[in-house]
């Protein structure tokens, strides 16, 4: 193989809001922390351990606008992307290091307005729960007609 991958592709929640920086001739970028979560148990305890990491997500343009509009601390959202390094002079003169995930695609998974809305709405619940059994439903008659089939 003679190329190179450079993909990033993570789960995780906010840990701030989007911060927006606005460029001449239109474009913009955002910036925002995203945390994700390793869970296991210690062997010689049987403490249950989570480690944090965090990571320093970059979108851009449109992406950034949308980001802005719809998420805040603590939404959890599936970022795709690759790794940047960058580096820049402090402001006490020292030379200061990071690496981002500059993302191409995003889906937001959960959003702390939509569970609002349906924790808030007995509308909302109300639509969704018909609509879930629903699907599951529609494989288990499949199921039960595959059983008659002859092969």
């Amino acid at each position: 193989m003679s190329g190179t991958l450079n993909k990033v592709m993570l789960i995780g929640h906010l840990g701030d809001e989007v911060k927006m920086h606005y460029f001449e001739g239109g474009n913009c970028i955002g910036r925002f922390p995203l945390a994700t979560n390793e869970t296991y148990t210690n062997k010689q305890t049987g403490e249950r351990v989570t480690n944090t990491d965090w990571h320093n997500i970059v979108v851009r343009n449109k992406a950034a606008e949308i980001c802005e509009k719809y998420l805040s601390k603590g939404d959890k959202v599936y970022v795709e992307g690759r790794l940047k390094n960058r580096q820049w002079q402090g402001e006490d003169g020292n030379t200061r290091y990071t690496t981002e995930v500059h993302v191409q695609d995003f889906t937001f998974l959960t959003t702390k307005k939509e569970s609002m809305a349906n924790g808030q709405s007995s509308g909302a619940p109300a639509n969704q729960q018909p609509s879930q059994p629903q699907t599951p439903a529609a494989p288990m008659d499949n199921t039960e007609e595959d059983d008659d089939l002859p092969f």
